[in-house]
């Protein structure tokens, strides 16, 4: 997908929940680029603005083209712009950029109520910005000063009508689409202006353009949490916009954005809080390609994880001192365990979703099928037949971790299957790996030293690659909640490699009984 970029400009809220500063967080939950054209500076926060320092607008201007003639811009979104000099700027970059797509808010009045635009300002704002604006979003209190400085009559809003034709009258004004917001009235359930805040039932937003009413409605929210609502209304059309959605589709959306935003707010500062503008957004706790290194670096992991690739077997692999009994019951359950292997990566064939994946889990069971056999070459070494091998019986530790993996397959889906294998898949190749590189770990004469060498060479240092990076893919889709599951499940399979560690180092005896 192009990158969809978003010029702001607008004024600088210093407490962070209006201005450019909720913009950019609206534009970056949106999943689109942020640029910024500071019209200026405020000291302020959820009590009030306590002063402003207007940008010089030379210095706007060249804000604005340094953005535009480097980065390019999909939409562009104003706020506060400050003064009538800011508004002249900003509409002859409208032009002279050719400018096609614009949300304009034209922020007269803070939601603390604070003046931010002097009404010397608006009459510019009409005859120059209004004409070349795509959607304007007006409250009702800047629709009025918009009218009534217009010199355009209007009834005092009593009802759904009256709102209606305030939209109507200033759309006359030029914008090709007016968005008069109504939090500043709410409306009984009969659509009636409340009298009283016992009455408040709903907000009607009304959109009108292009000759059609839509009228958007939500339930009133009691709450002081506000602050930046319709900076952030605007910047959610603006990328709406941006993404393909026509104005209405894009409106509406951005619409139920903000309501969430509000419903799922928390208290910042003692007076008129910000919304919150990334209630959409799920923040996983690693970075893409990174699940595999968070999953291991996970307080829940380390101890279950340093048991199984630090077990006592391990260890004596290692030095040389494991008894060649134990490695040969060892090798034959492992026989046994890696049919129901192959036996998984078929289900996870089933559950695959694309003919890639399908194909991915078959070339690994093919994969297998060559790996059982040098496992039975390997056993040849140790005296051990096919014969030998199979007329075994699993161990208990081999039927309970094999049928964990398979009953994961079985109710959940391709991802928790794959977790249930990744302590097989990287954990072999990690404690070899360990072995390989530690000057004290027994080579020559070592019985175990060809074990080593097996989950170190290349063609399974590939397949572990292979399948890591297949799972790193399918893990940055998942939720944050998803992830903990997933990570339950790895460490519930990294026990039972663990207890097959335990069933080797008893032996062929004490596993039997």
């Amino acid at each position: 997908m192009a990158c969809r970029r978003i010029l702001v400009i607008a004024g600088s809220d210093s407490s962070g929940g209006a201005g450019l500063e909720a913009d950019q967080k609206v534009i970056a939950a949106h999943g689109c680029y942020a640029m910024t054209a500071t019209t200026a500076l405020t000291a302020q926060n959820t009590l009030g603005v306590y002063d402003i320092h207007h940008a010089p607008p030379s210095f706007l201007r060249k804000q604005i083209d340094a953005c535009i003639e480097d980065i390019g811009v999909d939409v562009v979104k104003t706020g506060m712009l400050a003064s009538a000099d800011a508004i002249g700027i900003v509409a002859d970059a409208f032009q002279r950029h050719n400018i096609s797509v614009s949300v304009v808010d034209p922020v007269m009045v803070s939601t603390s109520g604070s003046q931010l635009l002097l009404e010397c300002a608006v009459d510019n704002l009409i005859s120059r910005l209004l004409p070349l604006t795509t959607v304007l979003t007006p409250n009702l209190p800047e629709a009025k000063l918009i009218l009534k400085t217009a010199g355009v009559s209007f009834n005092e809003p009593e009802n759904v009508e009256d709102i209606v034709n305030m939209a109507k009258a200033i759309q006359r004004l030029g914008p090709k689409y007016v968005l008069l917001k109504g939090g500043h009235l709410p409306l009984t359930k009969g659509r009636l202006v409340s009298k009283g805040e016992a009455d408040h039932d709903v907000v009607l937003n009304v959109l009108y353009g292009d000759g059609n009413v839509t009228l958007i409605e939500t339930t009133y929210l009691k709450s002081r949490n506000t602050h930046g609502t319709g900076c952030s209304l605007a910047s959610a059309i603006a990328c709406n916009l941006a993404s393909g959605m026509d104005v209405i589709k894009a409106v509406k959306s951005a619409n139920r954005y903000v309501e969430v935003g509000i419903k799922t707010s928390k208290d910042i500062g003692k007076g008129s809080g910000p919304i919150n503008h990334f209630h959409s957004t799920y923040i996983l706790p690693f970075a893409p390609g990174g699940f595999i290194d968070y999953l291991l670096e996970r307080e829940d992991v380390q101890e279950p994880w340093r048991e199984y690739t630090e077990h006592d077997f391990v260890s004596q692999m290692a030095d040389g001192t494991l008894p060649v009994e134990l490695f040969k019951h060892y090798l034959i359950q492992d026989y046994l365990f890696l049919i129901h292997f192959a036996r998984a990566n078929a289900l996870a064939a089933y559950k695959s979703k694309s003919i890639q994946d399908i194909g991915r889990s078959a070339r690994q069971v093919l994969h297998l099928q060559e790996e059982i056999k040098l496992h039975i070459e390997f056993c040849k070494g140790y005296g051990l037949s096919v014969e030998d091998i199979e007329r075994q019986e699993e161990s208990q530790a081999c039927t309970a971790y094999t049928r964990y993996v398979l009953d994961i397959g079985q109710s959940e889906d391709w991802l928790a299957l794959q977790m249930a294998l990744l302590p097989c898949l990287i954990g072999y190749g990690k404690i070899a790996r360990r072995l390989h590189d530690d000057p004290r770990t027994k080579r020559g004469g070592s019985k175990y030293w060809k074990w080593i060498e097996t989950y170190v060479a290349e063609d399974y240092v590939e397949a572990m690659k292979n399948g890591s990076d297949l799972i790193e893919t399918h893990a940055a889709r998942q939720s944050a909640a998803r992830v903990d599951e997933l990570a339950q499940i790895f460490i519930h399979a990294t026990k039972m490699e663990t207890g097959f560690w335990d069933m080797g180092a008893k032996g062929a005896r004490a596993a039997s009984r």
